[in-house]
């Protein structure tokens, strides 16, 4: 059986998808910290094990505990 080469990591295909779409260096650079402080926030746990409940709770944590507005959670 052949080694197939590994998948890329999942902060690797975001960086990946974002350059496919063009934006800009500093996008990527905040969708990747944002991705980062989300799967943190759940204890590392993957975004495909996840679903709105778990959004919900990040939303609700940044909002109440972080003190981010509720208007660039919803746009980003």
């Amino acid at each position: 059986m052949e080694n197939q080469p590994a998948k890329p990591r999942l902060l690797d295909q975001i960086r990946d998808r974002i350059r496919l779409k063009h934006y800009s260096r500093r996008t990527e650079d905040v969708y990747v910290d944002w991705a980062k402080r989300f799967i943190l926030y759940h204890n590392k746990r993957h975004p495909q094990e996840m679903g709105k409940q778990e959004i919900e709770a990040f939303l609700t944590w940044l909002a109440r505990d972080r003190q981010v507005s509720a208007r660039p959670q919803y746009f980003r």
